[in-house]
């Protein structure tokens, strides 16, 4: 059986040298345009596909791939619209630059130690995954691979993030002004350790996600300490869940307001309600955290905070790229807003103490 076709073999057929014939697979300009044709066609006649790529990226020092780390499982981040929108934004962008994107798992699905120092990758980006000591940032640094951060975490090179904080705060202003004082956090998870229920000081004190302490810090600033329900992951199912467990109590210590730290967890916090038989907002008042396209609401359009995700992948997209350049671009702050919906109203009268 006749062995690969050769790079050599192809020149010879196509009587130029293999100089010329890998100048005219890369669309060299310096190769003239009947030269290429004679090449390619010397190509398909003996079946050769093309030089190897990986061979090709080592010979450039680079490998054309952009990690993207997500803190969850893929199965939670492709049922999530916000992580869905946030990996088009850096899809977008990476592929304007011909670079590829290779997305790695978290919880049991992440790479290993030994795994993550061979990866070959030109740069990683920490998606949705702001863990604040990531293990994955000194296996990564030592061997000199650009970091970007998204939310966090801290030990990147560019940081592109939102005031969750000012946000939080914001939201939790709005609820306060109408009357809520009985109100309770359902919560992303503090640990990916499958942990679920109400949230003790200590574990709140152990909290390893930048942007869900500064969604509770947002919160407290305005009600103080308040209530902590926390999920095992940021889903819909975990959200009903939460929601049948904050909300199935008795009415004098059911919550008048629940603020879900995202749009995912609060619409499963809205299909408890609804379970229960609670209107709302007559009888809860529901807030999410995202701003992220949830259709099948339908004409319930959520109380949230919202924040150009696209445009986050888009600006972590563009900081990898730069630094694999050699550029060293500066941090972004992209801006949010409340936008306030159907799934807040005033507190049910005389439902204002304290919990």
């Amino acid at each position: 059986m006749a062995g690969r076709p050769t790079l050599a073999a192809v020149a010879a057929a196509a009587g130029v040298s293999p100089s010329t014939a890998s100048l005219a697979f890369s669309g060299s300009s310096r190769v003239a345009p009947h030269t290429r044709d004679r090449v390619l066609a010397a190509a398909q006649r003996l079946g050769y596909p093309g030089p190897d790529p990986v061979a090709a990226s080592l010979r450039r020092g680079r490998t054309g791939v952009i990690g993207a780390f997500i803190g969850e499982r893929l199965l939670y981040a492709f049922r999530d619209p916000h992580a869905i929108t946030l990996l088009d934004g850096i899809s977008e962008v990476l592929g304007a630059h011909g670079a590829g994107l290779l997305l790695l798992a978290g919880d049991a699905g992440r790479p290993s130690a030994e795994q993550i120092a061979r990866l070959p990758l030109d740069a990683a980006v920490f998606a949705t995954c702001g863990l604040e000591d990531d293990p994955a940032i000194p296996l990564l640094r030592r061997r000199g691979v650009p970091l970007v951060g998204v939310e966090g975490p801290v030990g990147t090179d560019v940081l592109i993030d939102i005031d969750d904080f000012g946000g939080s705060r914001e939201l939790a202003r709005h609820v306060h002004d109408l009357g809520h004082r009985r109100v309770e956090v359902i919560a992303m998870p503090l640990r990916l350790d499958g942990t679920t229920g109400p949230v003790s000081g200590a574990r709140r004190a152990r909290t390893h996600y930048r942007d869900v302490r500064r969604r509770l810090a947002g919160v407290e600033d305005v009600f103080g300490s308040v209530p902590i329900h926390e999920t095992a992951s940021n889903s819909v199912a975990d959200g009903l869940a939460a929601g049948r467990a904050v909300l199935g109590v008795p009415a004098e210590r059911r919550p008048t307001a629940v603020i879900a730290q995202s749009d995912v967890l609060a619409a499963g916090v809205l299909q408890a309600a609804a379970e229960l038989g609670l209107r709302v907002p007559e009888d809860v008042s529901i807030t999410g955290f995202d701003g992220a396209d949830l259709h099948w609401l339908g004409d319930t359009r959520l109380t949230t905070v919202e924040q150009p995700t696209a445009e986050k992948g888009r600006a972590a997209a563009r900081a990898a790229m730069a630094l694999v350049a050699g550029d060293r671009p500066q941090d972004v702050l992209l801006p949010i807003s409340l936008r306030i919906g159907t799934t807040t109203g005033p507190a049910p009268r005389g439902a204002n103490g304290h919990r």
